[in-house]
């Protein structure tokens, strides 16, 4: 099922009655990134993905964004659909979005699962390299900028040997609207640093990462799980900053076997 909730384009299936997931996606990626996990666990659940402002099918508008109108954004789809704690699972600029989400609101999520993503904000190197993207797409190189980050997202050797799977996604990311992605791009260099609050999320979290991840190492991650009190980590071998699309078995599983001990 498809919907327009507050410009955003939002898809859910399954039955309503299950406990509901809202899976949350990256940079520069699409609701679609989430496919194997839905198709493999809306039996069970109430599977819920949506395109983020400016990405996918959803609206782009001026491209002024801040991850404050992406959370207001998030918490306006659980209202719509008037979802009872809801999973919330995030990863990279979903799990930024996550984080500030359980920061701001936690009592309406039952429980959070955070897949290659950190909780520190940009530092001054961080937020130069956007404003170098920005500069770049407005120069005409938007296509080039895609090529290399979503290039660096993936582990090589999945690149080498998933060439056709990889290019579809890249496809996908080109067709992504230019104001929608420097938005992005804006928000996340703007956004807030949720560690301080780590030890205040009292939800059950699973922490996932890829082995090889380039832009949120497990180092990074593990750091992460510890400072939030009972967090279970998850390290997927093999796999690059795009964990449930280079294993999607095993991710899928790892969120199986969480949700059924919350």
């Amino acid at each position: 099922m498809k919907l327009s909730i507050s410009n955003l384009a939002v898809f859910a299936t399954g039955d309503e009655k299950n406990t509901p997931i809202i899976f949350v996606h990256g940079f520069p990626y699409e609701h679609s990134m989430w496919d194997a996990q839905v198709a493999a666990l809306n039996k069970n659940y109430y599977c819920v993905t949506y395109d983020i402002r400016g990405l996918g099918e959803s609206d782009a508008g001026e491209g002024q964004y801040m991850m404050e109108i992406f959370v207001d954004d998030l918490g306006s789809i659980i209202n719509h659909l008037k979802l009872k704690k809801p999973v919330l699972c995030g990863l990279s600029m979903g799990g930024y979005i996550s984080l500030r989400a359980v920061e701001k609101m936690q009592e309406k999520f039952g429980a959070l699962i955070l897949c290659d993503t950190k909780s520190i904000a940009d530092n001054d190197e961080a937020r130069l390299k956007r404003a170098e993207a920005i500069k770049r797409i407005n120069g005409g190189g938007f296509e080039g900028f895609i090529n290399e980050f979503v290039a660096n997202c993936f582990y090589d050797e999945f690149i080498s040997e998933n060439r056709k799977e990889f290019e579809t996604i890249l496809n996908k990311s080109k067709k992504n609207n230019p104001i929608g992605v420097k938005g992005c791009l804006l928000a996340m260099a703007a956004r807030t640093d949720t560690t301080n609050t780590l030890n205040k999320i009292s939800v059950p979290t699973l922490i996932i990462c890829g082995s090889e991840d380039k832009l949120t190492s497990p180092d990074v991650m593990m750091a992460m799980a510890d400072k939030i009190k009972g967090s279970e980590f998850v390290l997927v071998e093999g796999a690059g900053h795009m964990t449930p699309i280079e294993k999607p078995k095993i991710v899928t599983e790892a969120i199986r076997n969480f949700l059924k001990r919350v």
